[in-house]
């Protein structure tokens, strides 16, 4: 029978300390559930998403009906797993985007330094100038709307936090020891900058992940609202609510379903983030652990 080795021993410490975390734990439960039911919708749906029912128009919640019907007797509850199976896929792709760019650009600048990091490092300041959405409306307006435009436009918008997230953590692994016997072995830049520096600001990156897709989640509903993201007949969170401003008064379910599904999931990927962040931060990490250990 093997010993536990140092590394499995600091990753079950890892684990514990995540999910020892009360509100961390719920937290991912409800981004699991989120997920699975995004998924799912397809199959999960109580009828088709975009099936017209107007005599049925505006009813209530009910067991036909769990989350009520629109002002087309569309089923809301079917449009509510369809719209986050929308957004999440919105929010992942960008994200993703923005952290391959994001992270090849930080990284290089941190580490290479001189005038490439200075050049980089302002254009990065230029783009941070401008408000997120205002940037994302900006190229939006100018590609058109849709799918593919809107995961662009939230993409491009996000690439900046990452470049600056990884750049701030490579300037400080640089100078680490390490590094610089990496160098006297004559290894290439591009084999430590992958092998060495990467992997010890992986922490940092992935809490700002975390962060961005509740961030992204946000700006998709935004853009949605204001007509210029997912366009019908694909059902869009944002678009459900721009929709249901001229029935709230009438039938409260139009906008709060779509409302609610919007908080819950940023609600999940914030929560989760701050339980990473309690784990990758060193001083987080202390302070839970003595908090855990009092």
């Amino acid at each position: 029978m093997t010993e536990p080795t140092t590394d499995d021993a600091a990753r079950v410490s890892n684990w514990r300390l995540l999910f020892g975390n009360p509100v961390t734990a719920i937290s991912v439960v409800l981004l699991a559930v989120i997920v699975v039911a995004a998924l799912g919708a397809p199959w999960l749906a109580p009828s088709g998403v975009n099936d017209v029912d107007v005599p049925n128009a505006l009813q209530p919640p009910s067991g036909a009906h769990w989350f009520g019907t629109d002002e087309l007797g569309r089923d809301v509850a079917s449009r509510v797993l369809a719209a986050a199976r929308a957004s999440l896929l919105v929010a992942v792709v960008s994200v993703a985007f923005a952290l391959v760019v994001g992270v090849s650009v930080g990284l290089v600048a941190g580490y290479r330094c001189g005038w490439l990091d200075t050049v980089v490092m302002r254009c990065v300041d230029v783009m941070f100038a401008f408000p997120v959405l205002l940037l994302a409306l900006a190229i939006v307006a100018v590609l058109g709307p849709g799918l593919t435009t809107t995961i662009l436009a939230i993409g491009i918008v996000y690439t900046p936090i990452f470049a600056r997230v990884t750049r701030a953590s490579t300037l400080g692994v640089r100078v680490e020891p390490y590094i610089a016997v990496s160098r006297s072995m004559g290894s290439p830049h591009r084999y430590i900058m992958a092998h060495h520096v990467l992997p010890n600001i992986s922490g940092p990156l992935i809490v700002q992940t975390s962060l961005s897709l509740a961030f992204a989640i946000l700006a998709e509903a935004a853009l949605s609202f204001l007509g210029l993201g997912l366009q019908p007949p694909q059902p869009s969170l944002g678009r459900m609510i721009f929709d249901s401003q001229g029935f709230v008064t009438l039938a409260w379910w139009v906008a709060v379903f779509p409302g609610a599904a919007i908080f819950l999931i940023v609600l999940a990927f914030n929560l989760l983030g701050d339980g990473l962040r309690d784990v990758l931060d060193p001083k987080q990490r202390t302070s839970a652990e003595a908090e855990r250990n009092r």
